[in-house]
């Protein structure tokens, strides 16, 4: 069963348009939505485990310009 995570992600400013096209570019990205609140986009992955999503988080989309924080909600029910 792949492992899911809820991903809030903070862009700069004027960026996120950006960042939402480079983000659905990425395969383990099963959505990428533009919001608005506290966060600029809220991006579902799936992977095949744990330490997949960690390095598609870490290595990634921390290397996607204009993305400033990032927080991720795993997923811990069916």
């Amino acid at each position: 069963m792949a492992t899911r995570a809820y991903i809030l992600i903070e862009t700069v400013v004027g960026k996120t348009t950006e960042v939402s096209a480079a983000l659905q570019k990425v395969s383990e990205m099963t959505s990428v939505d533009v919001v608005t609140g506290p966060y600029d986009i809220i991006a579902i992955a799936e992977a095949e485990d744990l330490p997949t999503l960690g390095n598609l988080v870490s290595d990634g989309m921390h290397n996607v310009p204009g993305i400033v924080k990032t927080v991720s909600c795993l997923a811990v029910g069916p």
